[in-house]
């Protein structure tokens, strides 16, 4: 996707460590338009399939994924990195590794919100290791749910994520994949 490519060279901050910074219009503040454009994207790469669901991880993917559904007309669903008070029922769950925060989580997804009868895209701002979706793969197998493919904003292919998912058979689109990253510039696939 060209628009973003471009944005992410504008506005992208490459930090040490493989870290792209883009709060600046896609995790922290959020440029609307942009990411209207990538929810009418993903709508275009899944139209063939037949969606009832969106699943994210909290947080920076529910924007995203709000936005995706409105195209699709499905509701939004995300995994909690926290159990909190409110939450009450069986829920599903699942241990997910977090590149930029060093941190694992058990996340947590009520079961009253994700059925077998379900066909599930999952969406992500951002694809290094892969864990994120690894784990919300395991919520929608535990669900009996069907898993049409995976939307990912960004990609890091020089990261195993992409091909571990390609390698399981997931159908993956990733609006930019960058080839390689260094503090001075970046290359995209």
């Amino acid at each position: 996707m060209q628009l973003l490519k471009e944005r992410i060279l504008r506005d992208g901050i490459v930090k040490p460590g493989n870290i792209l910074k883009v709060d600046s219009f896609l995790n922290h503040q959020m440029d609307i338009t942009l990411i209207n454009e990538i929810g009418k994207e993903f709508k275009a790469r899944f139209s063939d399939c037949p969606v009832t669901k969106i699943l994210t991880i909290e947080a920076s993917g529910i924007g995203i994924a709000c936005i995706t559904a409105q195209y699709f007309n499905v509701p939004v669903i995300f995994a909690k990195k926290t159990q909190t008070l409110n939450l009450d029922g069986e829920m599903y769950t699942t241990r997910v590794e977090s590149f930029t925060h060093k941190k694992t989580y058990d996340v947590v997804l009520s079961k009253k919100f994700l059925h077998s009868e379900d066909h599930v895209l999952l969406i992500d701002d951002f694809l290094a290791n892969g864990c994120a979706l690894t784990g919300l793969i395991d919520i929608v197998k535990q669900a009996g749910a069907a898993l049409e493919g995976a939307g990912v904003v960004i990609e890091k292919g020089f990261q195993q994520g992409g091909a571990h998912l390609r390698s399981m058979g997931v159908r993956l689109e990733s609006l930019a994949i960058i080839d390689s990253m260094t503090d001075r510039s970046l290359t995209f696939r």
